[in-house]
């Protein structure tokens, strides 16, 4: 069974870069080796009318191990977090 795991964070406007460079630095190396790992994507959606957003999305093949909780300077809210089961692949 594949899982999709999503990680969400909101910053204040202006401040994704930051949170966007913790995620690089801090949070995806205490991820990357873990076993059922198959891949891993960041995205941001900076300029949000409510702030900046950078999302994690990571594909697993077996339990997804969760990123650690950001600084709370970093953010404007706890980060969000879903697991989703795959249900089907296609173009």
């Amino acid at each position: 069974m594949a899982i999709a795991a999503m990680w969400e964070a909101r910053t204040e406007p202006g401040d994704g870069s930051a949170l966007a460079a913790w995620v690089h630095e801090a949070a995806l190396p205490t991820v990357v080796d873990a076993p059922g790992l198959e891949r891993i994507e960041v995205f941001a959606a900076p300029d949000g009318p409510d702030g900046d957003r950078v999302v994690v999305i990571a594909l697993w093949t077996g339990p997804p191990v969760a990123l650690p909780e950001p600084p709370t300077a970093l953010v404007a809210r706890p980060p969000h977090t879903w697991n989703f089961e795959r249900l089907s692949v296609g173009p």
